[in-house]
């Protein structure tokens, strides 16, 4: 019985946008998708074919990112407009908005537990917000250009940034202390994230690279030249074994970071990449780009299909703990290459990959080596791969690790009845709504007031005039 990766499948593209599409995100639950454009706009898509999308007019500017809260019932958006909105992702598009920097936001995250919110910006700034009322918490300052990008780490203790002064900066939530400074040399991080594990971080940067860190040793594991442009963001599978890169060279770079070797390029987007994110289960992965089209593809490479048809997926650890500072997690430090061809019918709709030779550099380490040779045919419409492998004498691999944020499908494995877990998560959604209305009602109650205000500061204005108008 053989197995071979199968290849990943566009599913289905979005076309409303009317400028560059700049960040993607999924929900929990997979049932939308929060998309941020130039055009000013938030859309959020539905996955079901018979429902609309909605499309949220409300900032300013460009909106340059969108995230889906934990629970999936509240999306953030940051803008050239100096605010973030939180939305209510459904039809009637309410929201609250809050001027959280002195200018653009380039950067919203929510973090793991939904009750806070970082943000970035071009005014040298991090801040922290709480999600109820937006109420600002405090400010990370030693950043001395731009910020680009800022995310919580899994377990919400540290918080990761990358700016344009060269530095990918590590903080401490708690202390508010940076605790390390990762330095760029050719070019500045456009984009960094978080390995599920919490151990490792990714940066994709303006030199065309992609580096991967240990944020215990400070150490860099790997360095991926495989983009000739570049490389606008990037996403790591929930299960941690992958990192998909969107880039301004037209393509999509699927890496497999335990083998340290490039999986696939995709084509699909005419122009610039220029956001990605894997879904929260890792089945499905979303791009967009300056054609201002958003397309959905099936993962498939996270599975193992085997000759008699038995497909098996890549399951996330049901274990919920997070790695102390004390456990290992090495990806292999190899460099040999790795050369993909395949043919493709529709080039429009499906993905290409092309003849390539990609090498993934890391400092003076041991060099581990590894031979693949991959060969592709095209067969019924559908490309197929199979592939030899020469494994190493030494095998070190990233432990499967569960985002919190797993589609509510899978509450049921931790014990959780699904009914419960429906009704939970129906109730949640009721407060977060709950939340908002309240967060609007103060807006309003507050403009009542200062309308109030105004007229008796006329009234007495007035009595005043009439006052001196008897005397006189």
């Amino acid at each position: 019985m053989t197995s071979a990766l199968s290849d990943p499948t566009l599913e289905r593209h979005f076309k409303g946008h009317r400028d560059t599409v700049t960040s993607v995100d999924f929900s929990c639950n997979m049932k939308q998708i929060a998309t941020g454009s130039m055009d000013s706009c938030v859309m959020i898509w539905n996955m079901k074919p018979q429902m609309r999308a909605y499309r949220f007019d409300g900032h300013k500017d460009a909106v340059l990112s969108v995230h889906f809260s934990p629970s999936g019932h509240l999306v953030a958006s940051a803008s050239r407009d100096k605010t973030v909105r939180l939305w209510v992702p459904s039809m009637k598009a309410e929201s609250t908005v809050f001027r959280a920097h002195t200018a653009t936001v380039r950067s919203v995250n929510f973090s793991g537990d939904g009750q806070t919110l970082v943000t970035a910006s071009d005014d040298k700034t991090i801040k922290v917000w709480t999600t109820h009322r937006q109420k600002f918490l405090f400010s990370l300052n030693q950043h001395i250009n731009w910020v680009r990008c800022a995310k919580f780490s899994p377990d919400d203790r540290l918080i990761v940034s990358s700016s344009d002064d060269k530095t990918i900066k590590l903080w401490d939530k708690n202390s508010r202390e940076c605790i390390h400074s990762f330095y760029e040399h050719a070019g500045y991080a456009n984009y960094v994230d978080f390995h599920p594990s919490g151990t490792c971080i990714a940066a994709a940067s303006t030199d065309n690279s992609v580096k991967v860190w240990d944020i215990r040793s400070h150490k860099m594991l790997q360095h991926y030249q495989v983009h000739s442009g570049v490389v606008n963001s990037l996403s790591f599978h929930p299960a941690g074994n992958f990192l998909i890169t969107a880039s301004s060279d037209s393509t999509m770079k699927v890496l497999d970071l335990v083998e340290g070797k490039l999986l696939y390029t995709l084509h699909g987007h005419q122009g610039p990449v220029t956001c990605v994110a894997f879904s929260r289960t890792g089945e499905y992965f979303s791009s967009g780009g300056s054609d201002e089209q958003v397309m959905v593809w099936k993962s498939n490479f996270d599975c193992v299909e085997f000759s008699d048809g038995v497909r098996l997926q890549h399951k996330t650890a049901s274990s919920s703990q997070t790695p102390t500072a004390t456990s290992t997690t090495h990806f292999p430090l190899n460099s040999h290459t790795s050369v993909l061809r395949s043919k493709t019918s529709d080039p429009a709709q499906h993905f290409k990959r092309q003849d390539s030779q990609t090498a993934a550099h890391t400092q003076s380490y041991r060099q581990i080596g590894i031979q693949s040779r991959a060969s592709h045919s095209h067969a019924n419409g559908s490309l197929s791969i199979s592939s030899s492998t020469a494994h190493q004498t030494q095998t070190q691999s990233l432990p499967q690790h569960s985002p919190q944020g797993q589609a509510q499908s899978h509450a049921s494995d931790g014990g959780v009845p699904p009914g419960l877990a429906n009704t939970l998560e129906h109730i949640i959604g009721q407060l977060d709504i709950l939340t908002q209305t309240v967060s609007i009602l103060e807006q309003r109650l507050t403009l009542t007031e200062d309308k109030l205000k105004e007229c008796l500061e006329n009234q007495m204005e007035i009595g005043l005039h009439l006052q001196r108008s008897e005397e006189a």
